[in-house]
């Protein structure tokens, strides 16, 4: 059976993470952080790139699997012919080494279990070296060692470079694995109590989400969205993750590619407003204060996106020893785009910083400062061509996001000044800018023969970030060319209902072959577009129908593929569960459940 994206679960420890799918493998996995190379591959290969496989012997996917409520807790059940049992995943906040933690159950009869660890660092290159210390075993290769053990301890044994292991549990019985990394030139690190940090988990978790505001209909999936964000969080710095995962393909056996282990610029705005909404402020500063960092430096050299810890140099290159998921290749670590220029992300760094300001999060005394240097590049740069809000790997282009952003920090600024006229400043320049901006996008960046505002001047492609004008205020809801600008999106770029990014196939925009699927983060815009302009049962229903693209888990990718049913793209996706938050704050932030 070929393997979906969607088959797969998270778990995390809010510094790295893992997936596991619907067999008991688990099939990624980067340690010690998100962006380190991966021991489990084998979600980009095969068995032979890493995995690491608990569950009944002879059994293939389990019978049912579901996080516990408000948690990143996953209880995998299989039914047997023998009995039936559980296996908990998690992986426990970590004191300084990361575990990960697998809690056997019976739950009835006797179930034989069969166990499969096969370690490969590097992205499943290199084969550790293994030995037993003390009754348990330890792999080691270069700059990377990790403990196995188990309590009661379990009988395991070598074969063909893996590790095996078999035993029984009776109903009411427990077994836990825990498998702990550390740096192969420092003594082994403090055990973990597998049974107590399971509890400590749940109870954290969900002390955790009790603080959602959120209380309208689909509470359970915009909890599930947020506790998702919050795993792909990277604690020490309060950075987040487009998603866990490299190269997770746009297209089935095509070359889009990408690694996503990073974080991005143009999900600022956005993200602060999802945890603003939802009540978690202290994220949210952790987020402003990562952003702040992440971009210290000349204007003229602000990235689109950062490593986890701020970084710079995010080097792109391919994996070629792996074949991709379900044959796409290239794999690729690193991401090339980090070398272009999106003008569009000053916009949004500017919106983020003075939405951070009128919500009350703790002042910052050169947070002004850093607008203001931002702003003053940005007033004479934005007349420039750019590659976008979406990373074409084409030529450069006057994109009208781009251009509508650079309106929303000259916007943002004034708004600023006029809020807090003691920062300082000269609103008049801003002004001045802001009305430039905003006619030359409204004459040069408007087909008014299609009333639609277009993706580039001079272009008669559509682009779904247009969905965004009324959302950012550039043009008030009911203006007809929003309107217009609406309707020919959904009839030029919408399919089966979603909304894709804009036509790749054949224009020569992305210089890429292939397509892609349905923008998920896109289909949530439109909604929220369809409902600012009044058109609230259309943006309901279609909200209904994005919600019930996500898997058992409650988890959505980057894309969809409404032609196939399946979910396409890294996974699980920042972007696309920080729309769905937004869109239900929007549709439904004045509602009761129920």
């Amino acid at each position: 059976m070929q393997r979906r994206i969607e088959d797969y679960a998270l778990i995390g420890d809010e510094q790295t993470a893992a997936l596991v799918g619907r067999d008991g493998s688990v099939d990624w996995l980067c340690l010690p952080r998100f962006d380190s190379a991966a021991c489990f591959a084998a979600l980009l290969g095969d068995e032979d790139h890493g995995h690491w496989r608990i569950a009944p012997k002879g059994a293939g996917l389990c019978t049912r699997r579901a996080y516990r409520p408000d948690t990143l807790v996953l209880d995998t059940e299989w039914d047997t012919d023998e009995g039936s049992v559980r296996v908990t995943d998690l992986m426990p906040q970590r004191d300084r080494a990361p575990d990960l933690v697998r809690v056997i159950e019976g739950l009835s009869g006797r179930v034989t279990m069969r166990g499969l660890l096969q370690l490969r660092f590097d992205y499943g290159l290199v084969v550790p070296w293994m030995r037993r210390v003390d009754g348990e075993r330890v792999a080691v290769a270069g700059p990377d060692s990790v403990w196995l053990r188990s309590e009661p301890p379990v009988r395991t044994w070598g074969k063909d470079f893996r590790t095996h292991s078999e035993f029984t549990v009776e109903k009411g019985e427990k077994v836990a694995f825990v498998l702990t990394w550390h740096p192969s030139h420092e003594p082994r690190p403090s055990l973990v109590d597998p049974f107590e940090a399971l509890r400590v988990s749940v109870e954290d978790w969900q002390a955790w989400a009790a603080r959602c505001r959120y209380d309208g209909p689909h509470r359970d999936i915009v909890v599930r969205s947020l506790i998702t964000l919050k795993a792909l969080t990277y604690a020490p710095t309060g950075g987040i993750v487009a998603a866990p995962t490299t190269s997770l393909p746009e297209e089935l056996g095509g070359v889009r590619n990408w690694d996503y282990r990073y974080c991005w610029l143009r999900d600022s705005t956005l993200t602060l407003g999802a945890l603003l909404a939802a009540g978690y402020h202290e994220e949210a500063e952790a987020w402003r204060d990562w952003l702040l960092r992440a971009v210290a430096g000349d204007p003229a050299d602000l990235q689109i996106m950062y490593g986890i810890a701020g970084e710079r140099r995010l080097s792109e290159y391919e994996v070629p020893w792996l074949p991709g998921f379900c044959g796409s290749y290239p794999v690729r670590v690193g991401n090339e785009a980090v070398q272009q220029l999106q003008l569009d992300v000053y916009g949004e760094v500017i919106d983020s910083l003075s939405l951070a300001r009128s919500s009350g999060l703790p002042f910052k005394p050169h947070m002004w400062r850093v607008q203001v240097a931002l702003l003053e590049f940005l007033r004479t740069a934005w007349r420039q061509p750019d590659e976008g809000i979406w990373e074409v790997r084409g030529p450069r282009r006057d994109f009208v996001y781009s251009k509508v952003m650079a309106w929303v920090a000259a916007d943002r600024a004034v708004r600023s000044l006029e809020e807090y006229p003691e920062l300082g400043g000269d609103p008049d320049v801003w002004r001045a800018m802001r009305d430039e901006v905003h006619q030359e996008v409204c004459e040069r960046g408007y087909d008014a023969e299609r009333n639609t505002f277009t993706q580039s001047y001079g272009s008669r492609e559509l682009d779904a970030s247009l969905l965004l004008i009324p959302r950012v205020g550039f043009l008030p809801p009911d203006d007809p060319r929003v309107i217009g600008t609406i309707d020919a999106i959904r009839e030029e770029l919408g399919g089966n209902g979603f909304v894709r990014r804009y036509t790749a196939e054949g224009t020569g925009l992305d210089g890429l072959p292939g397509g892609e699927g349905t923008f998920l983060v896109c289909s949530f815009w439109l909604a929220e577009a369809l409902h600012l302009t009044g058109r609230t049962q259309e943006a309901r229903e279609l909200f209904e129908r994005l919600v019930g693209l996500a898997n058992d888990v409650g988890l959505l990718s980057e894309e969809y593929d409404p032609v196939a049913g399946r979910q396409l793209g890294n996974f699980p996706q920042a972007f696309s569960h920080i729309g769905l938050v937004g869109t239900a704050f929007a549709l439904f932030g004045g509602e009761k459940a129920g």
